[in-house]
């Protein structure tokens, strides 16, 4: 059983920066593979970002390469997700999650999910 909890949400404008963390609590192997999702209003959830717990590797949607980045900490279970050059389209609830399975940017391959965390980019 794995508990994920994330933070580091808020408020900023567009052009700026946020860090999100997601503490980890449980069993997290090397052939996990974690992930940032975001879901707007309306919309369906989508990938925005994933690591390769052991060997991290590490893979971005389109919209976001070049302005976040992914990171895990192994010895402190935690996953952050730097984003800079934000921008409005970037608001959205944005949720940790775990695949034990392996590398995925389906949502509905994954076993684990935290409760998400609001980011609003403002103009």
């Amino acid at each position: 059983q794995v508990t994920l909890v994330e933070s580091g949400g808020g408020l900023v404008q567009a052009g700026g920066s946020l860090r999100l963390s997601c503490a980890a609590s449980g069993r997290i192997f090397s052939s996990t593979f974690m992930a940032w999702f975001r879901q707007a209003p309306g919309q369906e959830r989508e990938f925005v970002a994933g690591i390769r717990w052991g060997v991290g590797n590490t893979y971005y949607s389109d919209s976001v390469k070049g302005r976040f980045a992914i990171s895990r900490d192994k010895a402190e279970n935690t996953l952050s997700l730097q984003m800079n050059s934000l921008k409005v389209d970037d608001t959205a609830v944005y949720y940790c999650a775990a695949d034990r399975g392996g590398y995925s940017r389906m949502d509905s391959t994954y076993e684990y999910w935290g409760q998400g965390t609001q980011v609003t980019v403002s103009s």
